[in-house]
């Protein structure tokens, strides 16, 4: 008897546990935890997402461990040590697989971008429909940010394993915050921020998008923008950054151009509680929702800087007005994807 009661609490438990982890999201929760689907929080910071064949990837820093101030820190450069870059897909954006970490840290070669010592920041991933390759670059830093570099790495598989090219100062110029943006024409940019972060960068990239081509513009000069979140809408091209403030918020700003590489006008998109702070968040990437028309999810990272690890998600809805062409990001404490049903 004491047997059968023991496997029947036994079954029971082990339904309660899948169950729990068969739960599905349903809604996005700006700053709250968000666990993937096996009930662990996803850790995939200052990240970028790829569609692809039917699903999106979200790349991501893998922050585990303790946050440090080194020592010799004469700014707030709070800093775990380097993993490496995850990877979580998804075919809904609101339930997530960990696919594992596809881009490792080498702790075995102190001279490399990827030695646990270093600074791995900002992953973003894209492909080219040429080569076949899924093409990462990351921002390369040394602990006190004076490499300002960046790296590359490419892969068959969107979940890796990713192998490590190397490191390099696009131009010869600094690159820290960064992002990448494939056009219509399948032509990529890699947008940095650059000159000590007071001047983005626009580099044009090869074909096989491993290396700058020796194009670039300078834009935002001296106007310290970084966290760079580039889309396009129609025929404009559209930039989210954030100012240079550390880990500390500040104020959001939505750039415009008729050309990628032409002159682009500011504003701040964001509305309601704490807009002047983007909501406690920084700017990561923006989303373009497969199969919705005019609907998009601008993505922020919610840092907390003394214990990085623990930095939360913030993603909410770009709402465009098709006859103004106006773009807002309002706050929302909880929603879906279905707040653009009866857009147009």
């Amino acid at each position: 008897m004491l047997r059968r009661i023991a496997i029947a609490v036994m079954a029971v438990c082990s339904w309660g546990a899948l169950h729990v982890q068969a739960q599905k999201n349903e809604f996005f929760r700006p700053k709250e935890v968000w666990n993937d689907t096996e009930g662990n929080p996803i850790n995939a910071h200052g990240g970028g997402v790829l569609y692809y064949k039917g699903t999106y990837y979200w790349y991501g820093e893998y922050k585990v461990g303790k946050t440090v101030l080194p020592s010799d820190a004469t700014w707030e450069r709070y800093r775990t040590d380097v993993t490496g870059v995850s990877c979580y897909s998804s075919k809904d954006l609101l339930n997530w697989k960990f696919e594992g970490v596809v881009l490792k840290a080498n702790p075995d070669d102190d001279e490399s971008d990827l030695h646990p010592s270093q600074v791995v920041e900002r992953p973003k991933v894209i492909y080219n429909k040429k080569t076949k390759k899924f093409v990462m670059w990351i921002h390369a830093d040394s602990p006190d940010y004076g490499k300002a570099a960046a790296g590359v790495a490419v892969s068959d598989s969107p979940t890796g394993e990713f192998k490590y090219l190397g490191g390099f100062r696009p131009n010869d110029q600094m690159s820290r915050d960064q992002t990448l943006f494939v056009d219509d024409d399948g032509t990529a940019y890699q947008f940095s921020s650059s000159e000590n972060n007071q001047t983005m960068h626009i580099n044009r990239l090869t074909a096989d998008y491993i290396r700058p081509d020796g194009t670039y513009v300078r834009r935002f000069i001296g106007m310290s923008r970084e966290a760079p979140a580039v889309f396009k809408y129609g025929t404009k091209y559209y930039m989210l950054s954030s100012g240079c403030t550390g880990w500390d918020p500040n104020s959001a700003e939505l750039a415009v151009a008729d050309s990628i590489m032409g002159e682009w006008t500011v504003g701040d998109p964001c509305t309601g509680p704490d807009a002047e702070k983007t909501f406690y968040g920084q700017s990561t990437c923006v989303i373009p929702i497969q199969g919705k028309k005019n609907a998009y999810i601008a993505c922020f990272d919610m840092w907390k800087k003394t214990d990085l690890q623990d930095s939360r998600y913030i993603w909410l809805p770009l709402i465009i007005n098709p006859q103004t062409q106006q773009m807002t990001i309002p706050w929302q404490t909880e929603w879906n994807l279905s707040i653009f049903n009866n857009k147009k």
